[in-house]
């Protein structure tokens, strides 16, 4: 029903909520401490309430304010190693306070998303995570204090967004080739999001250094995308003397193809990852790579939430994680 139709039922905080523009938990702070809340919101809350005949009652209040100590997380692959520390980065601090992770994987399906969110919604979770892409139907529609973690096509009205920078993560993988002498440089990418951004960063980098970069482009990150686009890459341009895949997984079927050609890594190839994944860290790949530091957005990701479930005035904003480079063995200076 539309907000601005007669009245057919009692209006509620959350009709006001949305009637102001604001989440429910800031109206309900509105009712208990007015001076808590901005002048410029108190001054919608209160119109919408005006306008509606809204009419708080006691137990409507004290449901309002209860929370179940429950923050959800929704991820669009449970295979991304990415995901795994950003959960350890959220658990390090909600765990302490008594809050539980609630995780839902929103794969396959272009609905999943909103259903996967819509169910933690549904088991009252106080807050949210979104490690995967919103559909539009939820740019207006959630009504908990919000993270979008990594970069995403869209936020959510209201949302924090807090992600690596991975523009800046582009740029310190091109660094590091260009400074080992490297000029005939190929990048595997893939399609939207980090890679996008990645992508970006070490093409700016890399081209203000006069070099070019031959980008070999999939849809997709996994090993199997890096195998054919490392194939692409090598038959087309065999003098190329470094590649930077988009993340490790990327730089594992990198180093098939280029086992399969009889070239060797570093002294022939120099590879570089992202992400700093345990398949970076073993010993058989010993990949440098770019540690995007996802832990660390968990952690803010927790840190944000809880403060604004206890300032719902709190205006959303965006924070970027600052990457480090991680040298291994398989880059080393141009043959």
């Amino acid at each position: 029903m539309p907000l601005n139709s007669p009245q057919t039922r009692r209006p509620t905080l959350y009709d006001v909520a949305r009637q102001a523009g604001v989440s429910p938990s800031l109206v309900s702070l509105f009712l208990k401490d007015p001076e808590r809340v901005s002048e410029r919101r108190r001054d919608a809350v209160q119109s919408a309430i005006s306008e509606l005949g809204y009419q708080p009652s006691r137990a409507a209040t004290t449901l309002a304010s209860t929370r179940t100590k429950s923050i959800g997380l929704v991820i669009d692959d449970y295979r991304n190693p990415w995901f795994v520390d950003l959960l350890r980065g959220m658990e390090s601090v909600l765990s302490d306070l008594g809050y539980q992770v609630m995780l839902a994987d929103s794969r396959p399906g272009e609905n999943r998303i909103k259903e996967a969110t819509d169910g933690l919604l549904a088991m009252h979770v106080d807050a949210l995570v979104l490690a995967a892409e919103p559909n539009e139907a939820m740019l207006t529609g959630i009504w908990v204090p919000t993270v979008v973690a990594g970069w995403r096509r869209a936020v959510p009205a209201g949302a924090d967004l807090i992600t690596n920078d991975d523009d800046g993560g582009g740029s310190l993988a091109a660094n590091h080739l260009l400074g080992l002498g490297h000029t005939r440089i190929g990048h595997l990418s893939g399609g939207d999001g980090a890679s996008a951004h990645r992508r970006a960063g070490f093409r700016q980098a890399v081209e203000t250094a006069g070099v070019e970069v031959v980008i070999s482009e999939t849809a997709g990150t996994s090993e199997e995308d890096g195998y054919g686009a490392a194939c692409r890459l090598l038959d087309h341009h065999p003098e190329t003397t470094a590649i930077f895949a988009a993340n490790d997984t990327m730089a594992l079927g990198a180093f098939a193809a280029i086992k399969a050609r009889g070239l060797s890594v570093p002294a022939e190839i120099s590879v570089i990852g992202y992400d700093n994944s345990p398949l970076a860290k073993s010993r058989y790949l010993d990949l440098t790579s770019i540690d995007n530091r996802s832990d660390i957005v968990g952690v803010d990701a927790a840190q944000r939430l809880l403060a604004r479930l206890d300032d719902p005035s709190l205006e959303a904003g965006r924070k970027l994680i600052e990457p480090l480079l991680v040298l291994r063995g398989t880059t080393a200076a141009a043959r």
